[in-house]
Formats: C-alpha cells, sequence, structure tokens
C-alpha cells in the first residue's frame, strides 16, 4: 500500500469521526464508502473484508456459540472443582526435610547438630570468618550505618564505605576501576549480558560454574560449549566460526565473539590455561571474561589471582570478576577493567541496578580483608602450602579416585568403583553423614540436574582452609577414610 493511499485512507476515516451523525443521512455514507472503495486498491479491499469478517465472527459467532450454564450446573461445577496443590507431595527422603543444623561461627571448626567438626566444607580459604580484627571493623560499621543500604546503588543505596571499597579493590587489582555487587552469583550473572546481545557469540568451557550459566542464558547469545580445558577443541570451533564468518562477511562484521572461562574450575578445582587462551582469543579477536572467585586471594604472589600467577599482561583479559564471599570472608562480588568497561556495568548491569546494594558492615568488612591482603601476603602462601598438602594425603583414599590442581583449595574426590550417579550420590551422601558423626565435615558437590548445562559426576567436595595444621589434616584423611570404607562395604 502506498503512502498517498494511506493518507487519503486515513484522511477519509477522520472525516467521518468528525462528523455529526445525527444530521448524517444514508446517501452520504453511502458516498463515503464508495469514495473509499475507489481509492483501495484489489489487495487492500480483500484485506479490509476479511478483517471485517474476523471482527464479525469474533462478535457475533464466539458470544452465541458460548454454552451457557445454568445456575445449578455452575453451582455443581463449583463444588466438584479441586484446586492443584501449591507445592506437590515432597518424599520422605527428600534432602530439605533432613538438614544439619549449624550452631556458632563457621569457622575452620563448626559445630553441626551439637558436635564440633573440623570444617572442611565451606569456602573459607584464608580463615578470614574467624579474625577478630575484621570482626570488630565490621561492628563499628554496623554502629554507624546500621544493618542495610535500604536501596540499589543508583537511587540512594551508595555509602561511602561502597566508593572505598571500589576505589581499594582498583588499587589491589591494579586496575582502572572496580564495581561491586551485593551477591556473588549476581556478579558475573549480571556482567555476561550486560555486554552480550543476541545475535552474538559465547565460547565457554563446558564445566563453568551455574551463575556463568545463568549469566549466558540471560544474554541470548549463541553459546558454543568446547572441552574442559581442551584448547585444541576450542581452537577448532573457532577456526569453524572463522570459515562461516569468511562466508557471510556482512554478518560476521555485526557479530561480537566472546570468551568465557574461570580461573580455577569451581567444578572441577582445576586451573585453566590462561596463556594459551589469551593466545587464541588475540589470534581470533575475542573479547574475554575471568572469573576469579576461587583463584582470588588465593594464587599469585600477592593473592591478585590466575593473571598474577602466570605473569601475564592485565590488558589481555577484558573484564575479571570475582566473588568476595570465598578467600575475603565476607558477602557480594566485584568487577574489575578499565574504566570503559566498567562505567557500562553502573547503567546495564542487573544485579548493580536493581539489588540492594551490599550491607555497609559487610563492606567494610572487605575493606579490612584487604588490608590484609596488603599488609600480611605471606598468608597466600601459608595457603597454598595447605593445598599442597592436601593434595600429597589425596592418594592414601584407597576407595576414591580425585580432580584438582595442587594449588587450588577446592578438590573433588569421586568413588573408585562407578556405577549409576543416583547410588553413587546415595553412597557419598551416606559417607558424608559417617564423617560428621565422626568430627568431620564434608559435603557432597550438588548440581540442578535439569538446570545445569552440564552436570558432573557426584562428588565429596574438599575445601581447604590456611589455619589447618599437619594433625588435623592427617586426622581428616583418616576420618574420611574409615567412614568410606565403612558404607561401601554396607552398600556391597
Amino acid at each position: 500500500m502506498s503512502n498517498s493511499n494511506c493518507c487519503d485512507l486515513i484522511s477519509s476515516f477522520q472525516k467521518l469521526l468528525k462528523l455529526d451523525w445525527k444530521m448524517v443521512t444514508t446517501p452520504y455514507i453511502i458516498n463515503e464508502i464508495y469514495d473509499i472503495i475507489q481509492k483501495s486498491t484489489a489487495f487492500e479491499l480483500t484485506l479490509e473484508a476479511l478483517l471485517a469478517l474476523g471482527v464479525i465472527w469474533i462478535v457475533l459467532y464466539k458470544r452465541n456459540g458460548r454454552k451457557r450454564l445454568t445456575p445449578e450446573q455452575r453451582e455443581k461445577l463449583i463444588e466438584e472443582w479441586t484446586p492443584e496443590p501449591l507445592v506437590g507431595d515432597v518424599p520422605e527422603d527428600h534432602p530439605a526435610l533432613h538438614t544439619h543444623l549449624v550452631q556458632g561461627r563457621v569457622g575452620k571448626v563448626i559445630n553441626i547438630d551439637g558436635k564440633q567438626c573440623l570444617n572442611l566444607a565451606s569456602h573459607n580459604y584464608l580463615g578470614l570468618v574467624e579474625d577478630d580484627n575484621i570482626q570488630q571493623e565490621a561492628i563499628k560499621s554496623l554502629r554507624k550505618y546500621g544493618v542495610g543500604s535500604c536501596g540499589p546503588r543508583g537511587f540512594y543505596g551508595t555509602v561511602d564505605v561502597h566508593l572505598d571499597l571500589e576505589e581499594r579493590l582498583a588499587k589491589f587489582m591494579e586496575v582502572e576501576e572496580a564495581v561491586v555487587y551485593s551477591y556473588a552469583f549476581s556478579t558475573i550473572a549480571s556482567a555476561i549480558p550486560a555486554y552480550a546481545k543476541r545475535g552474538d557469540i559465547i565460547f565457554v568451557d563446558e564445566y563453568v560454574n551455574f551463575a556463568i550459566q545463568k549469566g549466558l542464558d540471560a544474554s541470548r547469545s549463541r553459546v558454543v560449549f568446547f572441552k574442559h580445558n581442551d584448547m585444541a577443541d576450542l581452537e577448532r570451533l573457532l577456526e569453524d566460526q572463522a570459515k562461516e564468518d569468511r562466508r557471510n562477511p556482512k554478518r560476521a562484521a555485526k557479530t561480537r565473539r566472546f570468551l568465557v572461562a574461570e580461573a580455577i574450575y569451581m567444578n572441577t578445582g582445576e586451573l585453566c590455561p590462561l596463556p594459551a587462551l589469551v593466545e587464541l582469543r588475540k589470534r581470533y579477536k575475542l573479547r574475554m571474561f575471568l572469573d576469579e572467585s576461587v583463584s582470588f586471594g588465593v594464587l599469585g604472589k600477592g593473592g591478585r589471582g590466575l593473571i598474577e600467577h602466570f605473569n601475564v599482561d592485565k590488558v589481555e583479559v577484558d573484564l575479571r570478576s570475582a566473588g568476595l564471599e570465598w578467600a575475603a570472608g565476607t558477602i557480594g562480588g566485584f568487577c574489575a577493567g578499565s574504566s570503559f568497561i566498567v562505567e557500562h556495568q553502573r547503567l546495564s548491569g542487573l544485579g548493580y541496578c536493581f539489588s540492594a546494594s551490599l550491607p555497609p558492615l559487610l563492606t567494610q568488612a572487605a575493606i579490612s580483608a584487604l588490608d590484609l591482603f596488603e599488609n600480611d601476603p605471606k598468608i597466600f602462601e601459608q595457603l597454598r602450602d595447605r593445598c599442597q598438602r592436601v593434595s600429597q594425603k589425596l592418594p592414601s583414599l584407597k576407595d576414591f579416585t580425585f580432580r584438582g590442581d595442587a594449588l587450588s583449595p577446592v578438590k573433588h574426590l569421586y568413588l573408585k568403583n562407578e556405577t549409576d550417579s543416583v547410588k553413587e550420590q546415595q553412597i557419598l551422601d551416606a559417607i558424608s553423614k559417617e564423617c560428621i558423626n565422626n568430627g568431620l565435615a564434608v559435603i557432597c558437590s550438588e548440581y540442578l540436574d535439569h538446570m545445569e548445562k552440564r552436570c558432573l559426576r557426584p562428588s565429596l567436595r574438599l575445601t581447604v582452609n590456611r589455619l589447618l595444621t599437619d594433625a588435623e589434616i592427617d586426622d581428616a584423611f583418616r576420618i574420611l577414610g574409615e567412614a568410606a570404607r565403612k558404607v561401601i562395604a554396607a552398600a556391597t
């Protein structure tokens, strides 16, 4: 339909609407309709007729064809109607119905169901949850600011300690700027969709954590998974994409490509080969995101993470994110990078824009943790020594195979005799319970079967604390070995 015809039709209808219909005669209406028909093409008339018939069918046929019920029939239907329950039946053995009760501080030692246990289950790598100086600074902040900030950062939730923490993080990570989120999970889950959009391509390791997976979903980009830490597979996929781009250069010019990885993978405890990733990033012109949640406060001479550990130029990674809920012993997370990258998140990072800001007392705890990082860097060497000590003890567990880098504070134990995942999970749960009964807190790694992209084999996840002594590590492995032998013998 041409623009002139559209304008004529609109003007004609406007004339009809403006008329005083009490003064309008039938011949006038017929003349106006005839004038509209004369100016319309056959296609326009056909379309208008179909639309008119559709309206008539909806108004008349649907209304008249609807089955009408008598008052007695309606009352009977209401009496017979049984609403579906809001929550379905829950099996009696559901884990949520049999939880452990933790009392007191969750430090190197934890009280579970009234029993004191050595804690190899919490991600308190540097033991800062038990640091009295950090606790006292947090209490002072609580008395000054109260419990929470009561609003998102962009409204009335920004307190001076938030700005102080962001400045300190940028200085510590040796970048231009940092932005703080109130929840570690939402940090990387918000950062990815802030940049990657529909039509973009993201190459990502198949074993990334669930927070990254949610960020990938929110981006609506095309996600290409490569085999875990397999650089040959990643290069193959990148080369395939390069060939496709050469076939369609116009689309390739509009497509952005991203590379996402974890410094230490939570689901495997293994380090990513960052130098190899950087080399591929440069060759195929990718934007790179690196989640340093587990490596922050763990790797590198100053605890700055995998980039410092491998001595990689910081500009090679476009965006670094990390949680403060592991080594730093508080809550929240941050992203660090150039001012251009960070400022964009203040406008488009959903977890930053729409979530209440990090409570000031927890923000102060993070600042105090950074003070300790800078003033006492030997704590990182102490932690890595404990990680290596635990790794040396892993082969002594005859009923398990294991996974995890020697420098990683996260280790995974798998049953040596592999069976179906349901039975393995039951055996591992029983081993965990037996360990707790004997004074050792270990837990099974949990995955959301129907939501995770790649569910790993069930495992016991051990976490290392800097404050563990050799005697405590030896005792922990003794309890774990005895519990495994007892449970496996009963299951066979």
